[in-house]
């Protein structure tokens, strides 16, 4: 067997390449972070091994940065383990009691790790395709947050330009108020504007919802409106609905993305009622291989949605218990929500939420217990593939 260990960084790469003997084939050497710096490296170890599938390769996981050649080792086909740094750190711990920490020790220590055959298992494609949905998942999460910003803005303008607008539409932020406030940008404007405009306008835009009561109601109410006119507010106003517009095309654009993806890997996790597509992408994405865990209260654990123990002196009481809130961000949010509509839409679930509720615990509290029991039916659904059946 042939050992790679690579030490990745921004501009170039250390590596090291051993064999099963422990004989030296090429000592550390650097390679560019660039197509003629991965073909050398290509080169190197087709003079060592004509057989590229006994080829292991280890590198660690250093983000965007180790993508690259993450990438180009994939399409070579080699066999290719990528490690957690802290595994890296605490290894070379076991080696040496000395603290040091070079590239060229870390190229060393990444080769070393996969010919001691420690617990590590190889990058798979599907990983591979899990940190892509992660990427996409995480992304559509700031897209949403940062639309939900622009629209607590839209509002915060519509309280100053038309506050009475919200007492006579069910929303403010319908695409045909949108679109009426785009043009005409607070009361002052809508109360001048003639009211057949006006009624065209919402009627197309809301495909024919809104006919002219509605826009003669909108209109009777600007003209009595206590909003200011306020020039450089509407030229605001006009701006952020633009910007929570082309936020929201963004937002559908990844949307199909992220379904494409699921289409493809076709997880079980979508046959439980009340998991749609977007909230069942981010489990699947931030849990990543399940094979890595030992069991569901690992994920728990890892969601951040294991009760915290608290003891001081005798005393150790449930009272003070609560949800950890470590790990990962977006699998605790998405577990938490899924829930939600998995007990509204699941009897067994419904059952169990109530049942908790029945027990004196609050919503807010009976939720994660419920989210324990979705994590376990998620985790036997992924490592049996079967299809999840209500009980």
């Amino acid at each position: 067997m042939i050992f790679v260990g690579i030490d990745v960084a921004k501009d170039k790469h250390d590596c090291f390449i051993t064999n099963s003997d422990g004989e030296i084939l090429f000592d550390v050497f650097t390679i560019q972070n660039n197509k003629e710096g991965f073909e050398n490296l290509f080169k190197k170890i087709e003079a060592v091994s004509s057989d590229l599938s006994d080829v292991k390769i280890g590198l660690e996981a250093t983000g965007h940065y180790s993508g690259n050649i993450l990438r180009f080792l994939f399409s070579k086909e080699f066999t290719v383990y990528v490690i957690n740094p802290l595994h890296t750190s605490f290894y070379r711990k076991t080696l040496s009691l000395r603290k040091t920490k070079t590239d060229r020790i870390d190229a060393h220590t990444i080769a070393s790790m996969l010919m001691s055959d420690v617990n590590i298992k190889p990058y798979s494609k599907e990983a591979y395709r899990s940190e892509e949905l992660k990427s996409l998942t995480r992304y559509r999460f700031d897209k949403v947050q940062e639309r939900a910003e622009l629209k607590s803005s839209v509002s915060r303008l519509i309280n100053i330009l038309f506050p009475e607008l919200e007492m006579v539409v069910s929303s403010i932020h319908l695409a045909s108020i949108y679109k009426l406030l785009i043009k005409y940008p607070g009361a002052s404007y809508i109360a001048g504007t003639s009211i057949e405009e006006i009624t065209d306008m919402l009627f197309d835009s809301s495909k024919g919802r809104f006919n002219y009561s509605k826009a003669e109601e909108i209109q009777n109410v600007a003209r009595n409106s206590i909003g200011s006119v306020m020039p450089a507010k509407s030229l605001e106003l006009k701006h952020t609905i633009k910007l929570v517009q082309e936020l929201e095309m963004e937002i559908c654009e990844i949307e199909k993305e992220i379904k494409a993806i699921m289409d493809t890997i076709k997880s079980p996790i979508l046959s439980i009622p009340g998991i749609s597509y977007r909230t069942g992408a981010v489990i699947i994405a931030e849990i990543g291989d399940f094979s890595k865990f030992d069991s569901p209260d690992k994920i728990l654990a890892y969601a951040g949605l294991s009760p915290s123990t608290y003891q001081s002196g005798k005393l150790e009481a449930s009272s003070h218990s609560h949800m950890e809130k470590r790990g990962s961000k977006y699998l605790r949010y998405a577990l938490f929500n899924a829930t939600k509509f998995v007990c509204n839409w699941e009897p067994s679930f419904q059952a169990y939420l109530g049942k908790k509720i029945s027990e004196g615990k609050h919503y807010n509290v009976a939720i994660p217990h419920a989210a324990k029991k979705l994590v376990r039916v998620i985790y036997k659904l992924e490592k049996t593939g079967g299809v999840f059946h209500s009980v």
